[in-house]
């Protein structure tokens, strides 16, 4: 639920990302008063495009992006049956996207410490989000500062590698390869993509060396699936790996 997603001892997790922070829960349990019962949140379908990307060049240290997303009417409840407005039109704002597009990256990204997260403070994220005439996926035009510049072959490298407790564990909703990385000028691509790992997955191209920020790419993640329901269900598969969820 998005209204726990800053409640301070509820986890917000990214499966792959840090499933360390369902350490939470116990002192979450503690104050709840509950033996079994808990909240676990995923963070909002907007980050999923681009997060997974600074997570996997944590080596190379981003410290400075900018982050513009195109997001799809599906991520407002929509089809465009009932919202006829978004045909072959674009609507520059969603209301409370940018916000958590900008913050709850640093959550998290950010390290389980005494019993609560500890933003990630050497990060700042700036966004732009704007509604497109799309069904499904939500693309990000993202550029990236490092303070240990890498070069584009090894951030390739860990893109292709990246992997998390879900493959480790060999879950059931997990994708085999959580980020592709597509070589072709002209990808990722909504209509040929966003399905990547049956929609688990996240894509990404165009990266390359940019004239002011270090790099700039492209991302593209099925916001329903790997944003919502599918990334919930990954979620749920973790925490009863983990022994959070048992039966009676």
């Amino acid at each position: 639920n998005s209204a726990h997603r800053w409640t301070k001892d509820v986890p917000m997790v990214v499966p792959e990302i840090n499933a360390d922070h369902t350490g939470l829960i116990e002192a979450q349990k503690k104050r709840l008063g509950t033996k079994r019962g808990f909240i676990a949140v995923k963070p909002n379908c907007s980050i999923q495009s681009y997060t997974p990307c600074l997570w996997a060049w944590s080596e190379f240290e981003p410290y400075e992006v900018i982050a513009s997303t195109y997001q799809a009417i599906s991520g407002a409840g929509k089809t465009f049956k009932d919202w006829p407005e978004m045909i072959e039109n674009i609507i520059p704002y969603i209301g409370g996207e940018e916000e958590k597009s900008e913050k709850e990256p640093l959550r998290v990204l950010g390290t389980l410490k005494d019993g609560e997260i500890e933003l990630k403070k050497d990060l700042v994220i700036t966004s732009q989000c704007i509604r497109v005439p799309v069904l499904n996926g939500h693309t990000a035009s993202v550029f990236v500062k490092f303070r240990k510049k890498p070069t584009k072959e090894q951030l390739i490298e860990k893109l292709r590698s990246a992997k998390g407790a879900p493959q480790e564990l060999n879950l059931p909703s997990a994708p085999k390869n959580f980020i592709q990385y597509l070589e072709e000028d002209n990808r990722p691509q909504v209509k040929l993509d966003v399905d990547y790992e049956k929609g688990m997955g996240v894509s990404i191209g165009r990266l390359r060396e940019d004239s002011v920020y270090d790099f700039k790419f492209v991302g593209l993640s099925h916001n329903t699936v790997r944003g919502a329901a599918g990334g919930a269900v990954l979620c749920a598969e973790l925490l009863k790996a983990q022994g959070y969820i048992t039966k009676k």
